[in-house]
C-alpha cells in the first residue's frame, strides 16, 4: 500500500467518522473529534514554538557568537545558563541539540536582556499547573490584557469608528449612483444606531427609524448566515467530492469498505447501548 492509498484511507475514515453524529453521538464520533483537537493543538504548539518563541526569544536572549569570539565574565556565565538548558532539553545529551545549537542561535547579533520578561512572564503562565505558585499566572494574564488593549484600540478606533464614519459620509458630487448608494449606508447605520439606543423609549419618530434600523440589522444578518452557509455547503461539496474519488478501485474502493465497517458497527454499538438502557431501566 502506497502513502497515497493509505491517506485516502486515513482521509475517508475520520471523513466518515465526522459524517456518522448525523445518525447519532457515537464513539468512532468523539474519536475522531478528540484526535482532530489532540493534533490541532500540538500542530499549533510547534509552529507558535519553532517560528515565534525560539527565533524571538531565545534567538534575542542568546544569539548566534563565534566560538573564537572573547566573551565578558557576564557573558560566559549567561551563556553557561544556556549550556544548562541545552543539556535538560537533549535528554544530557541523547538527543540531537535542535533548540540550542552551539553557540547560539543565529538571527540576531546582540543580547538582548529586556526580553527576559517575557520569558518570565511566559514560566509565570505555567506555574498555573502548581496549585501553590497559581498566583503568579495573574501577572502574566494582567500583564497581556493590558498590552492588547492599549495596542488593539488604536486599530479598532481606526477601522470600526472613523473608517465606518468615513464610509458612511456622502459625496454629493459623485454620480447618482453613488449618491444613492451613500444615503443607503448612511440610513442603515444610523437607523442601526438608533436601535441600540435605550435611554429613550422607542415610540414615535425614534420608534419608527428604530424599527427600520431593525430591517437593515436582519437584512445585514441574514446576508452573513447565507454566505456563512453557502462556505459550508463548498466545503461539505468538496467532502464528497473526495470520498466519491476514493471509491474508485485506484484507492482499494475505500469510501464503500469503510461505510460498510460503519454500518456494521454502529449497528452493533446501538443494539448493545439499547439493551444496556433497557436492562438498567428494569
Amino acid at each position: 500500500m502506497t502513502a497515497e492509498i493509505f491517506g485516502a484511507w486515513v482521509v475517508a475514515f475520520f471523513t466518515l467518522c465526522i459524517f456518522s453524529y448525523l445518525y447519532d453521538d457515537n464513539p468512532f464520533y468523539k474519536a475522531a473529534e478528540h484526535i482532530f483537537i489532540g493534533v490541532s493543538a500540538g500542530y499549533w504548539v510547534v509552529v507558535a514554538f519553532w517560528q515565534q518563541i525560539h527565533p524571538n526569544l531565545f534567538g534575542r536572549l542568546w544569539p548566534k557568537q563565534s566560538l573564537a569570539e572573547k566573551k565578558s565574565i557576564l557573558e560566559s556565565i549567561w551563556y553557561s545558563i544556556y549550556e544548562i538548558l541545552n543539556v535538560v532539553t537533549t535528554g544530557f545529551g541523547v538527543l540531537d541539540r535542535s533548540i540550542f545549537p552551539e553557540g547560539g542561535i543565529e538571527g540576531y547579533a546582540t543580547i538582548r536582556m529586556m526580553y527576559l520578561i517575557p520569558f518570565i512572564l511566559g514560566v509565570f503562565m505555567l506555574l498555573r499547573l502548581v496549585p501553590k505558585l497559581g498566583w503568579l499566572a495573574r501577572w502574566a494574564i494582567a500583564y497581556i490584557v493590558g498590552m492588547t488593549a492599549g495596542l488593539r484600540f488604536y486599530s479598532f478606533l481606526n477601522s470600526d469608528i472613523l473608517i465606518q464614519i468615513q464610509a458612511s459620509a456622502i459625496d454629493f458630487s459623485s454620480d447618482w449612483g453613488s449618491i444613492v448608494k451613500g444615503l443607503i449606508v448612511f440610513i442603515g447605520t444610523f437607523t442601526g444606531l438608533i436601535y441600540f439606543f435605550f435611554s429613550k423609549e422607542h415610540k414615535g419618530s425614534i420608534g419608527v427609524l428604530s424599527k427600520i434600523g431593525i430591517y437593515f440589522l436582519m437584512i445585514k444578518f441574514g446576508a452573513s448566515f447565507g454566505f456563512a452557509v453557502m462556505g459550508r455547503i463548498s466545503l461539505l461539496i468538496g467532502r464528497i467530492n473526495e470520498l466519491k474519488d476514493y471509491s474508485s478501485p485506484q484507492y482499494n474502493y475505500a469510501t464503500p469498505i469503510i461505510m460498510v465497517f460503519f454500518i456494521v458497527c454502529l449497528g452493533i454499538w446501538s443494539f448493545m447501548d439499547k439493551k444496556g438502557k433497557s436492562e438498567s431501566a428494569a
